[in-house]
């Protein structure tokens, strides 16, 4: 099993980023997807998840209206869309697959700074 994130990086607050995660070694389709954050001296929390039904989406407050999850079963790939980044938005994004345990990738640093 392999998570991968990418498409994190350093901008400018306001602006946005793309991330992607691409997932292979278990049958991506049938897994509810997530992504989490971790701040530096924070502890983990959760950001957004994406199931595959009609509208089956889910995010944090801190992020609704800002950050859109959404999958590409065919490529096995989850993304989120970061627009409006604020200072308070950087941390480590994690790509999580199921629930409870899971899987989890390595990480993409985010950094929202001018």
């Amino acid at each position: 099993v392999q998570l991968v994130e990418s498409g994190g990086g350093l901008v400018q607050p306001g602006g946005s980023l793309r991330l992607s995660c691409a997932a292979s070694g278990f049958t991506f389709s049938t897994y509810v997807m997530s992504w989490y954050r971790q701040a530096p001296g924070k502890e983990r929390e959760w950001v957004a998840l994406i199931t595959n039904a009609v509208d089956g989406s889910a995010y944090a407050n801190s992020v609704k209206g800002r950050l859109t999850i959404s999958r590409d079963n065919a490529k096995s790939t989850v993304y989120l869309q970061m627009n409006n980044l604020k200072p308070e938005d950087t941390a480590v994004y994690y790509c999580h697959a199921g629930l409870g345990g899971g899987y989890w990738g390595r990480g993409t640093q985010v950094t929202v700074s001018s």
